[in-house]
């Protein structure tokens, strides 16, 4: 450095802040006592769990929290400019042309009333009043910008026209409308699958670097953080607990949390039995008299058994097109595929939730696919199938406390009547899950995300099923999360000799779970084989897509 020439100071400095929340239980300190840089041209990414204080740091950053939390402590000074207390004027001026943020669920933030390119003029003229002419030709630029597909048809839809990556894409050209310094990206591709995912964040990666933007990476996805991030900030309960580049971070982490999260991160090479062991789940926690390691028989006939399956919807949409496939008793299969490649319908088909248009569903050889969905509850097969939801939230009854989510189909399927048999196999149920017998009486509202992928689980084992669906079990799920579940799953497997439907965008999830795996693209199987076979020869160009484009923490950036 030349002598008498002082060091460019950070685009954003955070110094020692503090927030709290007013609840009804008293104040909550959501964030303590954070300091953070951030460099001109720089990416800062901010990892750490569900409840760390991640986004509530982003949020009083922008200034931007709800009315029950309030800034106690510390500054935030952007170029230079204290902006800890600024009037309401000069953070209209901030907003979008100094910085700007991508929230979380593009769907959601996005107004539904009103168009995309209505919305995006809006942002314009946030900043600068311009005619409606140029308001459209503006908001056109910018759908090019991010690489919008039928740019000047997007203009008219509405955010529910869109799917998901499209939402995210029109979410980065209202943040880059203002032409901001400074980009805050919070968890911008959760629920995407693996290429858009990939695809959304090049795209982010390439505009920042374009218009010498920075960025904060706001992310639970540690290979998302390795791939993307010049350093990488670790928080936990609300402080900062570990700060390096993603190479020193995730090779030679230093806090004990960081070392938990690094060692739940599937890698391409990881097994189940690699990942961090899962608290509160008993391996061995077996039916009485059952202790065994299941395995598929070979020769044996197939447990479920899919011929020429297909599903049309209103309008000549065909979401599954002439998909085969087996599952042996034991086996573990994987369906992978992009959103809207038909994983999801097919698991619905399968468990016998909706009707197929054509095709044959056979179980144990036994033809199940005839009798129509509603119906089939009634069916003796019925308690042999069982599928975990992608959200639990949304699949558990809010009228329900955790005992009674796990009773109903055991009174339902099993004609259980209320006494000390049913409770001792609610009990048994939460027990092999892992969850704590005193958190029965607690409502879906009262448990951590954890806590209700458990309550699911263990309402699926509960009728003792032969196949088990599960459809994407741990999207939502943090890393330490879904290690747990991930290693509860296979230990059930193992104990019951259940047949699992892995249904993923994940591919190191399928990886470490499944034998075989299925790839679909548009309702049709592409490639259909061994685990080993896919991950290492894979013969269609787009089973090597979606394998190149996971991310693992061992994706260190450079420089």
């Amino acid at each position: 450095m030349t002598a008498g020439l002082m060091p460019a100071p950070p685009l954003l400095a955070v110094d020692d802040l503090h927030v709290d929340f007013s609840t009804r239980n008293g104040i909550v300190k959501a964030v303590r006592g954070v300091s953070l840089n951030v460099a001109e041209g720089e990416t800062l990414g901010v990892v750490g769990e569900s409840g760390s204080g991640k986004s509530v740091t982003a949020f009083a950053v922008t200034r931007l929290l709800e009315a029950s939390g309030r800034i106690t402590g510390g500054h935030i000074r952007f170029r230079g400019q204290d902006i800890t207390r600024a009037s309401s004027s000069q953070l209209r001026s901030l907003h979008g042309a100094a910085v700007s943020m991508i929230f979380q669920n593009p769907r959601a933030a996005l107004n539904p009333i009103r168009t995309v390119g209505l919305q995006l003029a809006d942002a314009i003229n946030a900043h600068e009043q311009v005619s409606a002419g140029e308001g459209r030709r503006r908001a056109l630029e910018l759908l090019k910008s991010v690489l919008i597909r039928d740019p000047e048809q997007r203009l008219d839809a509405y955010p529910h026209e869109l799917s998901g990556g499209m939402c995210q894409r029109v979410m980065i050209a209202m943040a880059i409308a203002g032409k901001p310094s400074l980009l805050i990206a919070d968890e911008p591709t959760t629920g995407l699958d693996v290429t858009t995912q990939k695809t959304v964040m090049d795209l982010v990666a390439r505009i920042i670097t374009e218009r010498g933007m920075s960025m904060i990476l706001i992310t639970h996805d540690l290979g998302l953080a390795a791939r993307y991030c010049q350093r990488v900030m670790v928080m936990e309960q609300g402080k900062v607990v570990e700060e390096a580049t993603p190479r020193t971070l995730f090779s030679q982490p230093a806090h004990p949390y960081t070392k938990r999260l690094v060692a739940a991160s599937p890698t391409a090479t990881s097994t189940i039995a690699d990942l961090a062991p899962g608290e509160g789940v008993n391996p061995r926690a077996t039916r009485a008299g059952d202790d065994t390691d299941s395995k598929p028989t070979p020769g044996t006939p197939p447990l479920l058994e899919v011929q020429n399956l297909v599903k049309r919807y209103d309008r000549g949409v065909v979401a599954v097109d002439d998909v085969s496939f087996q599952i042996a008793a034991g086996e573990s299969l994987g369906l992978v595929g992009e959103s809207g490649s038909g994983k999801s319908t097919i698991s619905r088909l399968v468990c016998r939730l909706i009707d197929a248009s054509e095709g044959q569903i056979l179980f144990d050889g036994q033809s199940i696919g005839g009798q129509p969905a509603r119906s089939f509850h009634a069916s003796p097969v019925r308690k042999d199938i069982q599928i975990v939801f992608q959200d639990p939230t949304e699949s558990l009854n809010p009228r329900y406390n955790a005992f009674e989510c796990i009773a109903h189909p055991l009174r339902r399927l099993l004609a259980m009547k209320d006494g000390a048999a049913l409770t001792a196999r609610v009990r048994e149920c939460a027990t092999r899950t892992g969850l704590p017998l005193d958190l029965l009486e607690r409502f879906p509202h009262q448990l951590s995300g954890g806590q209700k992928a458990r309550v699911g689980i263990a309402r699926a084992i509960a009728c003792r099923p032969r196949l088990l669906i599960l459809d994407e079990p741990t999207a939502a799920l943090d890393v330490s999360v879904q290690a747990i579940i991930l290693q509860l799953l296979d230990s059930l497997r193992r104990q019951d000799g259940l047949s699992l439907l892995f249904v993923s965008h994940d591919l190191n999830v399928v990886r470490m779970m499944c034998e075989r795996i299925v790839v679909l693209r548009l309702g049709k199987i592409v490639e259909i084989g061994s685990n080993e076979t896919i991950f290492r020869d894979a013969s269609n160009p787009y089973t090597r897509e979606l394998i190149d484009a996971v991310l693992n923490i061992s994706d260190h950036r450079q420089g």
